[in-house]
């Protein structure tokens, strides 16, 4: 059944809406509490520390080093490859290079905005004592988790797009990977929990803001029409 075409971008809205009221309830939660460790993140945190056998420690830091660095990118730059292949004939240059961008672009923007929230929050890293792996700055909300469930997310969606049958097959993996990358972050002992929470919850509400306000490009576009001149 065809939507109205403004019924998926409201959708989208609606859904950026709720999760980053969610995050921003979080934070506040967070705040009341003098962005302290509440009980149960500090026993998830001394379980972690508690139970760490050297085969899951490494397999930990391989799952958590895609959530930084150069993977993110590049499964935002094939997000884009994706979108530019699900384009009709003819591509038009300058609309696919931009198309191939955008969802990198969009990663890059999501991080300013991310990183200004960790340092305005400025939570407290779990102890030092306690971290597997390195890590630098603040603790809320979580980079890795934001980054894992963002370029997940934004491939998950090209795919969608350009393959409406594999779409189940790609929401499942964008949840599993993400998932891993921010429990990693927890067993690995440096963030609390609902710091994973905060960043998987901004990631989402970025990512639908973001998909509610590009409009889809795979779309052809509506012929231009000129004006009638009688005669």
């Amino acid at each position: 059944m065809d939507h109205p075409p403004n019924a998926r971008p409201r959708r989208w809205a609606a859904a950026a809406a709720v999760a980053l009221l969610l995050f921003g309830a979080l934070a506040a939660l967070l705040a009341a509490h003098g962005w302290a460790p509440y009980g149960f993140e500090r026993d998830a945190s001394d379980w972690s520390a508690a139970h760490r056998p050297a085969a899951a420690r490494t397999a930990a830091e391989v799952v958590t080093s895609l959530g930084t660095g150069a993977a993110p990118y590049l499964l935002a730059l094939a997000a884009g490859a994706v979108a530019v292949r699900a384009l009709p004939a003819p591509r038009p240059t300058r609309r696919a290079a931009l198309l191939l961008l955008a969802p990198a672009l969009w990663l890059i923007a999501g991080q300013l905005v991310r990183y200004g929230l960790m340092e305005a929050c400025a939570r407290p890293r779990p102890p030092h004592a306690d971290w597997a792996t390195a890590a630098s700055g603040f603790s809320f909300p979580s980079g890795h988790s934001f980054s894992s469930v963002l370029c997940a997310g934004l491939l998950a969606l090209a795919v969608t797009r350009a393959r409406p049958a594999a779409a189940r097959a790609a929401v499942a993996g964008a949840l599993l990977f993400a998932a891993a990358v921010g429990l990693s972050r927890i067993y690995l002992g440096v963030h609390w929990p609902l710091d994973v929470l905060g960043g998987w919850l901004l990631a989402a509400g970025w990512l639908a803001l973001g998909t509610a306000a590009v409009p889809r490009a795979d779309r052809p576009r509506a012929p231009r029409t000129l004006p009638h001149r009688p005669g």
